[in-house]
Order: structure tokens, then C-alpha cells, then sequence
């Protein structure tokens, strides 16, 4: 038998049912029986609102006595949360509660939203790049620990959120022999990198030393003289440089239905230090000439601080705007390629040979992917193969041309790639002109402290150990139990909806059906001692952050090894789901405070993770999903009407329309809701017990955690035509899963009980 049978029926239930009383019989009445049963009938309907009442409060007094979670994650998670978040004390201020404002929205703000919701402008691309990471806000309010003005802490983007779980484990004090050797040298790295804050004692020495080690620099004027291809596939191989083109690990995208798990050497683009504009109409790119006056400004800065004499700046830093400029005009962005089919060209690297000869590539390559065997036969994926070809064009016309200079501007543009990538490892001096031309070039954005970039740095040679420990620390039985129960309710939701052809259902439903999603790290066989010994010839040196940086860039070789070997790799910077062969990998590092814990009520783990994880999955399975089946549509146009109809003047509630991503969006939204709300339920049928939090419990704390986390840390947010708290309004008026309606008598709510049904998972 339950223990708690009144909250039991809440949560797998209907809403109550309603007494019924005989009616009186009329014949034969007179006066005295009429009153007498008007009396009855009185006393009925006074014995039945008693009874309701107690019934209420019975239950509320039963929510209330949940037993309260106190574990240190529940206690700084309650930082987030009060009993004002309740979505049913204060309906008309959750009505329209507005995420930025703290408060309910005016009418001005909400006429601005919807009046620039009828333009599309690329939506689809920017929520590609949000999957992928290149929209994720790092917010510096999110390094603010307390309270502020009364209000409660926001939640921090997923990212920062990730970020922080490593700083902790970094941070953590010693354990003395119970911590093993690789964590402890983790640890050293970060703090060596912390340390190294101040700017240098050394200033630009360790730089000019490792150019003497590499044979010196032409502009200095001491300079062997290297060959060409010796020297890149030097900075290729042991300093993660790659001047010309980047090369990196990765599956062939093509191969996904056939459930490939094999990774291939990858040859792309490389990065430019400048901005680049493209021309829709020529299909040219071109650097952006306002950019390149402060551009040649911090080359000279750059040659200052190395001692490279003023006058020597006019020549070399000119070649080397001249040669970044040359090889800029061949590249083109992404949506670009993506229409020309120019992503994923499969070539063989001697064919590659023949078409790029002036890269040794099969030399560069093997020394890249040491000890792994290379052959000349081998499959490697080019993204733009006419930028390869321009670029060994370039590179033989340069070396013919300027044959009296000894290819001094190839030799000078490779050491300054060598710079930019040691510039994190330099004294603040070089940060600071790196960051000056960045501002000069438009970038914003506040710069991100210095703990931060340390993590990174730190993930980047120690990825393997981190996500290790991040599954060990976060990632527990309660997680896979959210991932299995988020998945059950979403093949449910895509089942049951209506495709608009057969052949597209079949497709994507067996395709849903055959996805296997599972948490996964890299290190997921690893012991400790598998572990110490992947580090075992790390050798760090307590106030050398330089030196060790050096050898982080060695550790990040290997890992692209290990990747091309093995085709698996650690996802420990990772927030978003992915698809590997069958598999649907879940990172570790979604697990993380204050999303996730294993201690946590589980309406606040499945209403916060649970419903970002099912936005995730909907826009990686079915990122057109507009297109294939008709529900998203007719769903989101219900829901986006009866927003207009409690929003604006009843004549006015057709007069917006949503595009078509808008539409999607609206659909996602809701339906990650409704999956993350399925999901909770299957877990309570599991486990018909719960803990609360901050005076919040079961449906109470899933709802506000819901908002909570769409409102502060949503990266489609921004997508959205209203505020993701509407959606709560729209659930609870299809759902006998809530205590009571989001009713708000002072607006004109039609037909609440009609609004927007979906049975699907009702």
C-alpha cells in the first residue's frame, strides 16, 4: 500500500471527482417538503464544499509535509527557488511572467516581441549553431554567488554551469595517496595556470627560446633556414598550429544511416585572426579592409614585445597581412559549402598529393598521427577542396616569388600562427593586444575570467581524466534513469503524431526505434591506473606554466590519436546530445549542478534537465519537423492564438502570424514540456515518493523549475515569440496532472478546458 495515497493520486491521476447528489423528487411536494429539501439540498451542497475544502487542504498539508531535501546540492539549489515561484499562488503574475524583467511583462515589451516575430532571417542556421555551441552566452553574472537585490540567483548557461563543476574538482583539496597521480597533475596544470595571471617575470623569453630550439626566425635574423614542409609539419605535429589548414578527427556524415562508427582525418579551413566578407552575389570572399589597420597595428605590437626592432615592422608584418589576405579569398562559409556539396569530399591522400602538391601531406600527416599508420591510400574528408587547392597554389607562387627573401613571409606567417597559439601561455601583455584587436574588430563581449579560460586550457590535455571524474561525481544510476524515461516519452509523443506521408513516417519512426541513447564517456572502461598511465610521461613543473603548456598541446595530439584509433572520445566539455552510429550520446557533462544531481527531488531534476534534454533530442532527430508531420503547425498556431487572445484586444487576436521556425519552436517548447512531464510520471509510478525543495513539491517544483531553467539557461530561448512560463498555462488547462487551473480573473481566458488539447500523452 502507498505510503502517501492522496499525493499518489495526484500525480498518476485525474482531478478529483465530484460528488453527486440525488434529485428531489417533485411530485406531490407542498410547502413544507419544498423547504424542507431546499434545506437538504443546502445542507448537501454545504456538507460537499466542506468536504472539498478539507479535501484540499488535506492534500495541500500531505504536499507540504514531503519530507525536505538537505543535502548541500538541495541546499545551494534553493538558492534558486522560493514558495513565490508556485505557479498557482500568483496565476496572473505567472500568467505572463517575463523571464528578464523579473516580473510581469508591459505591454510595450510584448508588442515588440510580436512584432518582430513575423521575420524569419535565417533562424534555422543560428539554432544549428546554438546546437553545435557557437551561441552560447558565457555570462559574467553568472560568477556572482548570492543574492542580489532581493532576487533569486539566476541559473547559469549550461556551459558555465559545466565550467564550475570542473573548476570544483580542480580546486578540491588534496587526498594526499587516495587521489591518483593523473588527477594531481590535472590539478597542477590548473593552479600553474592560475599562478600565471601576473604578467611574466620572464616576459618574452620562453617564446624566443622554443624559436631558437625550432631554428630561429627570419625576422630576428638568426633563422637556418628549414625547409617549408619541415617546418610546418613540425607545428603541426608537436604545437597544435596549423597555419595553412586545420586538421581534425570526425565521423563522415553521410555514413550515419549505415551506423558508422569509424572516424577519419578531417582537412578544413583554417582560422583567420581577422573578420572575412563574403558577397552573396560574386560567391567572393574577401578580408575586411576596416579591420585590417588595427590588424597590421598589433602585428607590431607583437614584434615590440618579442624585441623585434621598429623598423624591421613595415616589411614583415606587410607580408604577412598580404599572405593572410591572399589565402582569405578562397575560403566561404558554411551555409555556402553546405549548397555546393563541398563538405565531406572523400579523397584519397595521394590523390590529395596531386591536386595540393606543395604539402608533403603524407609526411605532415603521419608525424600529426604518430605512432598510428598513414598510408598514401588512406580516405581523408575535405570541406572546401578549391580553398586546398588555392592555398598550395598560393604557397608555390609565394616561394617562387620571393626565392631572393629565402620564403621568409611562409616562414614569418608560421611563426606568427606558432604566437597565436601560445599567447594563453605568455605574460598578460599578449593577451591584452590579442584582446584590444578583438575589440577593435567588434567583439562585445566582456572578457571571460581567468579561471575560466584555465578550465579550458585544462580540459584540453586532460580531457579523458575530467570527464572520467564528472561521470564518477555527477553522472550516477539517477541519470541514466532520466535518460531512459525522457527517451520512452519522446518515441511515445513521435509515434502518435500525424505524418504527412507514409515514407517520411516509416523513415524517421524506425529510425527513432533504432537509436539506442546512452550515457557515454570515453574513459567509461578506465580504472585509475588505466588512467595514470594514459598521464604517466606528464612531467609538470610547479612554477613553469610556459613549459607546461607545452606539453598540454602534446596530450591534445595524442587525444586526436586516441580519437582516429578508437573512433570514441570523452565528452567532457560537452552540452549537447549527439549521434554515433546506433547510438544517441547523452555527455556527462549535461549532469551537472545546479541541472542535475543524484540527491535532488526528482521534479527537479526531470523539470529542469529533463526538459532541456528533450528540447535537445527534438532538435537533433527532427530539425524539420515542420515539414514532415502536421502537428507542430496546428499545435503551435492553438497555442500562439490563445496567447493573442489573453495578450490583445479580442478584434486583434488573428492579426499575428509566426514564421515557420517560430512555429517549430513553439511546438518544441511545449512538447518538451509535455515529454519531461511523462518522463516524471513514469519515474513516480517507479518510485510514488518524493522529497521538496524551498517549500516546493512534486507538480509545484516541477512547473517552477521548468520556467526557471527555460527563463535563465535555454539557449532557443531567444526563439521563442513569448515567455516559456505560457506554456505552463496551456498544460495545466489540458491536464487533470495539475492541483488546480492557471486561471487569472482579470484576463479574458476562453474556453481553458478547449485550449490546445493533445492527447497524447494524457
Amino acid at each position: 500500500m502507498d505510503e502517501n495515497p492522496a499525493v499518489h493520486q495526484e500525480m498518476v491521476t485525474t482531478p478529483e471527482e465530484q460528488p453527486r447528489s440525488d434529485e428531489p423528487n417533485p411530485v406531490g411536494c407542498n410547502k413544507y417538503r419544498w423547504r424542507l429539501l431546499v434545506l437538504f439540498a443546502f445542507s448537501l451542497f454545504a456538507t460537499t464544499l466542506g468536504l472539498g475544502i478539507y479535501s484540499h487542504l488535506k492534500k495541500e498539508s500531505q504536499l507540504k509535509s514531503a519530507a525536505p531535501c538537505l543535502s548541500p546540492a538541495c541546499l545551494k539549489a534553493s538558492e534558486h527557488f522560493s514558495v513565490a515561484m508556485d505557479p498557482f499562488s500568483h496565476p496572473c503574475d505567472y500568467f505572463l511572467f517575463a523571464c528578464r524583467a523579473g516580473g510581469s511583462s508591459t505591454t510595450t515589451e510584448r508588442q515588440r516581441i510580436m512584432g518582430s516575430s513575423n521575420e524569419d532571417n535565417g533562424e534555422v542556421d543560428k539554432k544549428r549553431q546554438v546546437r553545435t555551441g557557437g551561441l552560447v552566452r558565457m555570462r559574467r553574472e553568472a560568477d556572482v554567488q548570492g543574492k542580489s537585490d532581493g532576487r533569486l540567483n539566476k541559473f547559469p548557461d549550461r556551459q558555465t554551469a559545466l565550467l564550475k563543476a570542473i573548476k570544483e574538482i580542480l580546486e578540491s583539496p588534496e587526498e594526499g595517496v587516495s587521489m591518483n597521480a593523473a588527477e594531481q597533475k590535472a590539478k597542477k596544470f590548473f593552479k600553474t595556470c592560475m599562478d600565471a595571471e601576473s604578467p611574466g617575470k620572464e616576459g618574452s623569453e620562453p617564446f624566443l627560446t622554443l624559436l631558437q630550439q625550432l631554428g630561429g626566425w627570419a625576422v630576428s635574423g638568426e633563422w637556418n633556414q628549414k625547409d617549408f614542409n619541415t617546418t610546418l609539419t613540425l607545428l603541426m605535429s608537436q604545437y597544435s598550429t596549423f597555419p595553412f589548414f586545420s586538421v581534425y578527427v570526425g565521423p563522415d556524415s553521410g555514413e550515419e544511416q549505415n551506423a558508422s562508427n569509424q572516424h577519419y582525418i578531417q582537412i578544413d579551413e583554417p582560422h583567420f585572426q581577422f573578420p572575412i566578407d563574403w558577397n552573396s552575389i560574386t560567391h567572393k570572399s574577401k578580408a575586411s579592409t576596416r579591420y585590417l589597420r588595427p590588424f597590421y597595428s598589433s602585428c607590431g605590437q607583437y614584434l615590440a614585445l618579442l624585441g623585434v626592432p621598429s623598423s624591421k615592422t613595415t616589411q614583415h608584418c606587410g607580408l604577412y597581412i598580404s599572405l593572410s589576405t591572399t589565402l582569405a579569398v578562397a575560403t566561404s562559409p558554411l551555409p555556402y559549402r553546405l549548397s555546393q556539396k563541398l563538405l565531406f569530399h572523400r579523397i584519397t591522400i595521394q590523390e590529395l598529393q596531386t591536386v595540393a602538391p606543395a604539402i608533403d601531406w603524407l609526411a605532415s600527416l603521419q608525424a600529426i598521427f604518430q605512432p598510428l599508420p598513414i598510408s598514401q591510400s588512406d580516405i581523408v574528408l575535405v570541406h572546401n577542396l578549391p580553398y586546398i587547392i588555392h592555398m598550395s597554389q598560393t604557397i608555390s607562387q609565394w616561394r617562387v616569388k620571393h626565392e631572393m627573401m629565402d620564403a621568409i613571409p611562409l616562414h614569418t606567417y608560421m611563426i606568427f600562427s606558432l604566437l597565436q597559439t601560445l599567447i594563453p601561455a605568455l605574460d598578460s601583455r599578449f593577451f591584452q593586444t590579442m584582446r584590444n584587436y578583438s575589440i577593435a574588430t567588434g567583439d562585445t563581449q566582456e572578457e571571460m575570467p581567468r579561471w575560466w579560460r584555465c578550465v579550458q586550457q585544462t580540459e584540453r590535455g586532460f580531457d579523458a581524466l575530467l570527464s572520467h571524474i564528472i561521470r564518477e561525481r555527477h553522472a550516477q544510476k539517477e541519470a541514466d534513469e532520466l535518460i531512459h524515461d525522457v527517451y520512452s516519452s519522446l518515441k511515445k509523443k513521435l509515434t502518435d503524431l500525424s505524418w504527412r506521408d507514409n515514407k517520411s513516417s516509416d523513415f524517421i519512426l524506425n529510425k527513432i526505434k533504432s537509436l539506442n541513447p546512452r550515457l557515454s564517456t570515453q574513459t567509461n572502461n578506465l580504472n585509475h591506473t588505466e588512467l595514470n598511465l594514459l598521464y604517466a610521461e606528464v612531467d609538470l613543473k610547479e612554477e613553469d606554466f610556459f613549459s607546461n603548456y607545452l606539453q598540454m598541446l602534446v596530450l591534445e595530439q595524442k587525444s586526436r590519436c586516441r580519437l582516429l584509433s578508437h573512433g570514441s572520445r570523452a565528452e567532457g566539455l560537452s552540452i549537447s546530445p549527439s549521434i554515433s552510429g546506433n547510438d544517441i550520446i547523452i555527455p556527462v557533462g549535461m549532469f551537472v549542478l545546479p541541472f542535475f544531481h543524484s540527491s535532488y527531488p526528482r521534479a527537479l531534476n526531470y523539470g529542469t534537465l529533463g526538459s532541456l534534454m528533450a528540447k535537445d533530442l527534438l532538435h537533433l532527430l527532427l530539425p524539420n519537423i515542420h515539414t514532415q508531420a502536421n502537428n507542430p503547425e496546428s499545435e503551435s498556431m492553438c497555442v500562439w492564438s490563445h496567447y493573442l487572445s489573453v495578450t490583445k484586444d479580442p478584434g486583434q487576436a488573428g492579426t499575428f502570424s509566426l514564421p515557420p521556425s517560430k512555429q517549430q519552436e513553439v511546438w518544441v517548447q511545449y512538447s518538451a514540456l509535455q515529454v519531461a512531464l511523462d518522463a516524471y510520471k513514469m519515474s513516480f509510478t517507479r518510485h510514488p515518493t518524493d522529497s521538496s525543495l524551498s517549500g516546493l513539491s512534486y507538480i509545484h517544483l516541477f512547473l517552477s523549475s521548468f520556467t526557471k531553467v527555460t527563463c535563465d539557461a535555454d539557449p532557443y530561448h531567444e526563439f521563442m515569440p513569448f515567455e516559456p512560463s505560457f506554456l505552463v498555462t496551456v498544460l495545466c488547462s489540458n491536464s487533470g496532472f495539475c492541483p488546480k487551473l492557471l486561471t487569472c480573473l482579470n484576463k479574458s481566458q476562453s474556453s481553458p478546458h478547449e485550449m490546445c488539447q493533445n492527447r497524447t500523452l494524457h
